[in-house]
């Protein structure tokens, strides 16, 4: 089976040698399943690896827009419907300026196993745009969004592809989104998450995803006779992910001592300071240079001071490592740091923040080591308890869906870990992950026929 692996990953590197990520992603999943394909050997004569590696469909288009100073603009949109077998499209939208198709497929790839770890009927997508949303005026923002939806209506809907947010679009984002959604097809559903509480939004959206990697960093440390509580932890971002994590893991009496931006890190040993942190990024939107003028005793390294191989972020001595704020922001420099300074897990909460590399140094140093398609399944989830909400209109409490969402994260764990053991790869939460993902999906595509 291994030779057939390689066979499908060659034919990606030769049809598409461009997208790196999606072929990194890709290498992941496929060689993590083999153990399953070694068991079912059907599947090679139904193609299936060759059906699954391709996308449903690929959407791209041009996005003009007219900026506050009366100059037209173009952006590029994408929209990755990569997976329905198990349900409808489902998958946030990213507003970055240096996104590409590449970006889309890994995460749209990425996007269809993980939802597949969940117990709800969804399939996989991702989609978005190379706009840079940083220094934009609101105005400029909803032109542009209503440019992007303008095209993007034709090709979403309930239950047909359910776009969410993502790096760059927040709540504000999904509003103007919805707004033009609304007004082109004259109808008021759920074909899209995160929307505000007033027009059909959830209760723990935006919280869900920090949350949720939280209560599965705790179902996980249970599960080793272990607990959050006193561990001193190191987070990146400090965007809307990181700053719920910092949040979630002080009700665990843990103690987050970093978080970081585009621009650098801080290193506060007595932990990050929730008020400074929501005053700095959530309401000035300001650089976390600032954070040390409140904190005496805290420090700031700028990016620029940063190791050329390294990340200095995970310089820091510390318990627990949780990658919280894009992909590949951990490397093999960074994982042998990690190792030397005596970390005892790395859980990831940003999409494949970890290379491949850093992943297998981590096992080999029997570092516990959680993947992010199941870690940060949480947005997902709740993102479809909104869908549901919306279909029904009947809304739920704060605490149903947190507690719906504890519950989730906590059999996502129990899921994969024993999906590892019965593989004989105990601990080996890769592997768990990828196959009980797999299976579901490729079950479902077996049982639709060659479509």
């Amino acid at each position: 089976m291994q030779e057939y692996v390689n066979k499908i990953l060659t034919s990606i590197k030769e049809k598409e040698p461009y997208n790196t990520k999606f072929l990194e992603s890709t290498t992941d999943v496929l060689n993590s399943v083999i153990p399953y394909l070694e068991q079912n050997p059907h599947l090679k004569e139904l193609s299936l690896l060759e059906r699954i590696i391709e996308p449903e469909r690929v959407i791209m288009f041009r996005v003009p827009w007219v900026d506050d100073n009366n100059k037209i603009q173009v952006n590029r949109g994408y929209r990755i419907e990569f997976n329905s077998a198990i349900g409808p499209y489902k998958g946030g939208t990213r507003f970055h300026k240096n996104v590409t198709i590449d970006t889309f497929k890994f995460l749209g790839f990425e996007q269809t196993f993980k939802n597949a770890l969940t117990s709800l009927n969804i399939g996989g997508g991702k989609g978005g745009a190379d706009f840079d949303p940083h220094g934009k005026s609101d105005m400029e923002i909803m032109r542009f969004c209503q440019s992007y939806m303008s095209e993007l209506f034709r090709h979403i809907g309930d239950k047909t592809d359910i776009p969410a947010g993502d790096i760059g679009v927040g709540e504000r984002e999904i509003g103007y989104l919805f707004g033009m959604y609304k007004k082109l097809t004259n109808k008021f559903n759920g074909a899209l998450s995160g929307k505000g509480l007033e027009f059909g939004g959830s209760f723990c959206r935006v919280e869900a995803t920090g949350y949720g990697s939280v209560y599965f960093a705790e179902k996980m440390l249970n599960s080793h006779n272990d607990t959050l509580k006193g561990k001193k932890v190191a987070v990146s971002g400090a965007g809307n992910v990181a700053y719920h994590v910092i949040q979630k893991l002080y009700e665990y009496d843990a103690i987050p001592v970093t978080c970081s931006d585009s621009k650098g890190f801080i290193y506060d040993e007595n932990g990050i300071n929730l008020q400074i942190l929501t005053k700095l990024k959530k309401e000035n939107h300001q650089s976390l240079e600032k954070y040390v003028e409140h904190r005496q005793y805290a420090t700031y390294t700028p990016k620029e001071k940063y190791h050329k191989t390294r990340n200095d972020i995970w310089n820091v001595p510390v318990d627990i490592v949780m990658p919280a704020a894009t992909e590949n922001e951990i490397n093999i420099n960074d994982a042998k740091i990690i190792v030397k300074n005596g970390v005892q897990y790395v859980i990831e909460c940003s999409n494949m923040p970890s290379t491949p590399d850093a992943i297998k140094y981590f096992q080999e140093n029997k570092v516990k080591f959680a993947p992010s398609k199941a870690v940060n399944a949480g947005g997902v989830v709740t993102s479809v308890y909104e869908m549901s909400q919306n279909a029904t209109f009947e809304p739920l409490s704060f605490e149903q869906i947190d507690e719906k969402l504890k519950e989730e994260m906590k059999r996502i764990y129990i899921d994969i870990a024993f999906t590892a053991k019965e593989y004989g790869y105990e601990d080996n939460l890769v592997i768990g992950a990828n196959i009980k993902g797999f299976t579901k999906v490729a079950n479902a595509m077996i049982k639709q026929g060659v479509i």
